[in-house]
């Protein structure tokens, strides 16, 4: 989960719910790439983030912290299943697929490199499956690595908008590299107002977002459970965000 606090408790924002939103920019981007792999990566934007072994069947959602507030992604340990789990999955998708959704694995892990020896070794498998898969389907590293660059701009640009991290006063805030290896940036002029994206990497004049989160008006809880129940019962807000070309 993403963890917002408020005055009034905390905003959840589901990584699934994060992912989606992350779908819904790269779909406002003009393809790329021949249609079954356009939308063979806009698959793995979507999906990216599935597979959280702690929900399978038991209710549970992350967890809470040990002062009993609900725990944010970050504060979570890497998860060998998850990760092993979010990859098989993408093996039912096709080749495609896992080639994509194993980059990101790779971009997001390989910092752990070092640290225990399964880690090193599923690392290891990552880069030997990314050589076979480029291979097999005839793709160099640089055609594989342009296609990945888009889901790690808008993975990277979702969890901006999700955690409220575009700066006050107007300041603008890398995003990533996109494709072409621009660097876009990310800023608010108005507080409030439309969010401002340059250079406009956009298919149409207008972009149109939004994400779900959920409110929640208690600040500790004394389960997993308990968290889970008010999570089922919270209201929902639209969390919406509007840019221009300019």
């Amino acid at each position: 989960m993403i963890v917002n606090s408020t005055p009034a408790g905390w905003q959840i924002i589901y990584q699934q719910a994060h992912a989606l939103l992350a779908a819904q920019l790269a779909w406002h981007w003009a393809p790329t790439l021949p249609p079954d792999r356009w939308v063979g990566l806009l698959a793995a934007i979507a999906q990216h983030d599935d597979e959280q072994t702690d929900w399978h069947g038991r209710g549970s959602h992350h967890g809470l912290t040990a002062a009993g507030a609900p725990a944010s992604f970050t504060q979570k340990e890497f998860s060998m299943e998850q990760a092993t789990r979010v990859l098989a999955a993408a093996r039912f998708q096709g080749r495609w697929r896992s080639l994509l959704t194993s980059l990101h694995l790779s971009y997001l892990h390989e910092g752990l490199r070092g640290q225990k020896k399964d880690i090193d070794a599923f690392l290891d498998e990552l880069v030997a499956g990314q050589k076979k898969g480029r291979k097999e389907l005839e793709l160099t590293k640089k055609q594989a690595d342009e296609a990945y660059a888009l889901l790690q701009w808008c993975d990277r640009l979702s969890l901006i908008l999700c955690r409220h991290e575009i700066p006050e006063m107007g300041r603008a805030v890398e995003i990533a590299r996109g494709p072409d290896g621009t660097i876009h940036t990310l800023a608010q002029p108005v507080a409030g107002g439309p969010v401002s994206i340059q250079p406009w990497p956009f298919r149409d004049a207008e972009l149109v977002v939004s994400v779900e989160a959920s409110v929640l008006t208690r600040l500790q809880f004394k389960d997993d459970a308990g968290l889970a129940a008010a999570l089922c019962a919270a209201p929902i807000e639209v969390l919406c965000w509007i840019s221009h070309r300019v």
